[in-house]
């Protein structure tokens, strides 16, 4: 009798924030639940060295990277901070990032969701607008700061998927309709990327490593707010717990990568 084999395991960066004078880990609990949703455990990580990261890395069966208030740090694409008055995150720059480079390379299933989807950008080459209110041409895509949760990540604006990607093998041509709560997005887009959602202004919405050995993805908006009765996040989702699963079946069985 074949013994059951345990869920997948998704491991989720953390954010770091000051609280009472002191460092917390976190991330919002959606992060977790939607992992749940795709039918995997989720387990928040730090690291602080080389080791740590390949301990994670073994460990992984799928990594997901949550949106968070803080921003990747301009340094990252060879610029100079634009506002000195937003947050940044210089350990989770220092964890996503060598993370996201090594799952590319190793076939680990990822997903990345706002910040996430604008970290994959730039740890594979590419750059962000700081400000992309501040472009012409482009719209604003922040919500007021005094919005309710339920009015911030309501949908705003439809997301034009790009024919013959992966976003239209799982979701059809769309359009799709998507929430907007970033002040940031992908400006240069890094080698081996491809455009797989534009908002009506020209933003980047999705992105995608074809080349890449395993299942990826970035998504500007936010699809784990509510994402249980969403068809568009409980598609994602669940394309993403699949490819968990592929993964950690393959390595559980010893037999090689793709």
């Amino acid at each position: 009798m074949t013994e059951p084999r345990h869920p997948p395991l998704v491991i989720l960066p953390a954010c770091h924030r000051i609280v009472d004078e002191r460092i917390f880990h976190a991330t919002p609990a959606a992060y977790s639940e939607a992992v749940r949703l795709a039918g995997c455990q989720p387990l928040l990580v730090t690291a602080e060295s080389p080791a740590e990261l390949e301990t994670l890395l073994e460990l992984a069966d799928g990594i997901l990277l949550p949106g968070s208030p803080a921003n990747v740090h301009p340094s990252h694409f060879g610029e100079s901070v634009h506002d000195p008055a937003l947050p940044l995150d210089p350990k989770r720059d220092g964890l996503s990032l060598p993370l996201i480079r090594e799952a590319i390379a190793r076939g680990i299933p990822l997903l990345g969701i706002c910040r996430g989807h604008q970290e994959i950008n730039v740890a594979l080459g590419g750059s962000l607008y700081q400000a992309v209110h501040e472009i012409p041409g482009h719209d604003d895509h922040q919500p007021a700061g005094d919005e309710t949760p339920a009015r911030r990540y309501a949908p705003v604006h439809e997301a034009r998927i790009l024919p013959g990607g992966l976003l239209e093998k799982l979701l059809g041509p769309g359009p799709v309709t998507v929430n907007s709560v970033h002040g940031q997005a992908v400006h240069r887009l890094a080698p081996g990327l491809r455009i797989e959602a534009l908002a009506p202004d020209g933003v980047i919405e999705a992105i995608h490593a074809p080349d890449a050995p395993g299942f990826n993805l970035g998504v500007q908006w936010h699809p784990e707010w509510q994402a249980a009765g969403n068809p568009v996040s409980e598609v994602l989702f669940h394309a993403f717990g699949d490819a968990c699963r592929a993964y950690r079946d393959q390595r559980l069985s010893g037999r090689p990568r793709a």
